[in-house]
């Protein structure tokens, strides 16, 4: 049995240590994979980051002692994957001592900006390169999606890229199709976290304009919803056992970003999960997005204009949004499924750990 040891920033309830490494562990152990997760910041962290609240100094310093605790006990591991940090604020020259077995580091965010922009960025001087040099010493790097492996293999050949993805057992589309029926209110849907929430600003006008035109409905799971003039608003906390029903209820799931260098490192998985479920979709062309959505699938769009007019499309052809749904079930099941990556992730993970890749520079 090969032991591996997967290094969380985050605990469970964090979308990352789900999709990125927990949801893989029974198909790994069933490849011969043991797969450990040891999590750097607990879910209480989370729940008090995303609640406005300042982490506990008591809690962050326990928290680098778990961490510190489970690196003494490296030797018992066959390869470590990295998510992210391994210790924030700590230099990536002295991670790197740190890590004295091979280690995969995983990226599905542009985590490399950290300390280049944001309430950090004093820090570029000395933590700038941090990612750049753990990506560099790793004995593979997993990448998100395309865009991040063009940036990775500016410090690392071997790179594979490793889309998030869903398990297709659990998302699945509602039993019940949809019902062409006008009057009732036309459901855009969201669902993502207070941090990523912020975005959901860019669909106002567009929204606003289509609240004059028909019944309304936003639906935003996870994260406060902006105020849209005639239109019915609902929040709902997110939890893992309501996420599938909620998204369910989707007429058409939504990604909105930025044209930013941290929104193009996205991986597109709030469109995943609704494309799962067979729910259509329209997305900014921003990073991931656009490799994710196919024109069979769903809509992108960028300015107002385009968005209400990709709006204006799927709310008056429920035809339309069933077709787009059941091919954007059927890609997911092909490209960004569980069942479709866990062979790519048992790869990597069996030559990482038999020296079959090249060596790190």
């Amino acid at each position: 049995m090969t032991r591996v040891l997967g290094l969380s920033l985050y605990g469970p309830q964090a979308a990352s240590h789900r999709v990125r490494l927990s949801q893989f562990e029974p198909g790994l152990a069933a490849a011969g994979i043991d797969l450990q997760i040891q999590s750097l910041l607990d879910d209480a962290y989370l729940q008090r980051s995303f609640s406005g609240g300042r982490p506990s100094l008591r809690g962050l310093l326990a928290a680098y002692g778990r961490r510190l605790q489970a690196l003494r006990h490296l030797d018992l591991f066959d390869l470590a994957i990295v998510y992210g940090d391994l210790l924030p604020f700590l230099p990536g020259w002295l991670e790197r001592q740190l890590l004295h077995i091979p280690f995969v580091y995983d990226c599905d965010d542009a985590f490399f900006l950290k300390y280049r922009s944001g309430r950090l960025r004093l820090l570029q001087p000395l933590l700038g390169a941090k990612a750049d040099r753990l990506m560099a010493a790793a004995a593979a790097v997993t990448a998100g999606n395309a865009g991040l492996a063009t940036y990775v293999r500016r410090f690392n050949s071997t790179v594979a890229v490793l889309p998030s993805v869903v398990d297709t057992d659990q998302f699945r589309p509602a039993v019940l199709p949809p019902v062409d029926d006008s009057s009732k209110p036309f459901t855009v849907g969201w669902i993502g976290s207070p941090s990523t929430a912020p975005y959901l600003q860019l669909l106002v006008e567009s929204l606003q304009q289509l609240a004059l035109e028909r019944p309304l409905r936003l639906l935003v799971v996870g994260g406060p919803a902006p105020s849209i003039a005639g239109a019915e608003i609902i929040e709902q906390p997110w939890s893992l056992e309501q996420e599938v029903p909620l998204i369910q209820q989707f007429d058409v799931g939504v990604m909105p970003l930025p044209d930013t260098p941290w929104a193009r490192g996205k991986c597109a998985y709030k469109l995943i999960q609704c494309m799962a479920c067979g729910i259509p979709v329209v997305a900014s062309p921003v990073g991931a997005n656009v490799e994710a959505v196919p024109k069979e699938c769903g809509l992108l769009a960028e300015s107002p204009e385009e968005w209400l007019a990709a709006f204006q499309c799927l709310a008056a052809d429920c035809a339309l949004r069933q077709r787009m749904g059941r091919s954007a079930r059927r890609w997911v099941e092909e490209r960004y499924s569980l069942r479709s990556a866990l062979p790519m992730l048992v790869d990597v993970i069996q030559r990482a750990v038999h020296g079959r890749f090249p060596p790190p520079q």
